[in-house]
């Protein structure tokens, strides 16, 4: 009995010596977010910054529904059976299908309006599992509208594109249609639902052109962004965009939150959540730092002149 001790003490003492492990999972409409994308790295980078380490006590487990919503409640179960600590959800209808499929802590980032889709009780006090990072359309549309004036002084009419069947996404739509009337213009409303449904869109753009382009970011629009891109470039319309990524694949210019931050702040909400906080306890915050993009050779080739005081605003500049 005795050397039957003595042999388990090491193996005891290695177990207790190992670190705990921790398991983030990520859940996305469209393709899985994995530790090597665009959002997950610059989660991955934030929980670094709390000691967490991929490979040693940390685990990712992504998931993607490929545009198929459907998906979602399998996807869930799937993630509860794999025991993960904390979901990390993009967009509205995972946060939703996570709120209602599981009980789970889950941080939600790029969902709308978190209040006005019924996703939490209030901001201060979300209530339920779900905490995140909140919208702020509604404050930052005057600047968009401010920053497409600054490209095209004649700006009087804008199309706002956007996925009317993503509630949070039409939310998102309602605040910039409410700020631009404050400032006396006009909304052009092209809710797609498909991906056939932008051909629709731009002929009617087409047959009552407007005099820009804004449009709504969510997976169905951003696999299209090309398309929008393109259209934009045909009918020489300055357009903006919620974030860089668009500008980098040719658009004109994006202003919206620093995606690096808020991932950040995502990393710090799920580092509470993994230390014992309850998502009830954490406030559902708001964007600090914005990022204003311009691509320089789109302005030039579209006969767009970026004036000093605008390059002066820009985060970046794009040649």
């Amino acid at each position: 009995m005795l050397v039957g001790v003595a042999m388990a003490c090491p193996i005891l003492a290695q177990a207790q010596g190992q670190p705990r492990v921790y398991t983030v999972a990520t859940l996305n409409v469209g393709q899985p977010v994995t530790a090597s994308s665009r959002y997950g790295a610059a989660l991955v980078r934030g929980l670094t910054l709390h000691g967490y380490a991929l490979g040693q006590n940390l685990r990712f487990e992504s998931r993607g529904a490929d545009m198929n919503a459907d998906r979602l409640p399998n996807l869930l179960d799937d993630l509860v059976a794999s025991h993960v600590d904390v979901i990390v959800t993009f967009g509205y209808p995972a946060a939703l299908a996570a709120k209602q499929r599981t009980s789970l802590p889950v941080v939600s980032i790029n969902a709308g309006d978190p209040v006005g889709t019924g996703l939490v009780d209030s901001l201060v006090r979300p209530g339920g599992h779900v905490t995140g990072i909140s919208d702020v359309s509604a404050e930052i549309t005057a600047k968009r509208m401010d920053l497409l004036k600054e490209i095209g002084p004649g700006l009087r009419r804008i199309a706002v594109i956007w996925n009317d069947a993503d509630p949070g996404m039409t939310l998102r739509y309602r605040a910039s249609e409410a700020g631009a009337a404050t400032m006396g213009i006009k909304v052009q409303a092209m809710g797609v639902r498909t991906p056939e449904d932008f051909d629709r869109a731009f002929a009617a753009m087409a047959s009552d052109m407007p005099d820009a382009i804004l449009m709504v970011s969510d997976v169905l629009t951003t696999l299209n962004r090309k398309r929008v891109i393109e259209f934009a470039a045909a009918h020489r319309l300055p357009a903006i965009y919620e974030n860089e990524g668009y500008v980098r694949d040719g658009g004109l210019m994006s202003y919206g939150p620093d995606l690096d931050e808020s991932l950040a702040r995502v990393a710090d909400l799920v580092d509470h959540i993994l230390k014992g906080v309850k998502p009830a306890e954490l406030p559902f915050e708001q964007p600090t730092r914005f990022r204003l993009t311009i691509n320089l050779k789109t302005a030039k080739a579209l006969g767009f002149a970026v004036s000093p005081s605008l390059l002066a605003l820009t985060d970046e500049a794009i040649e």
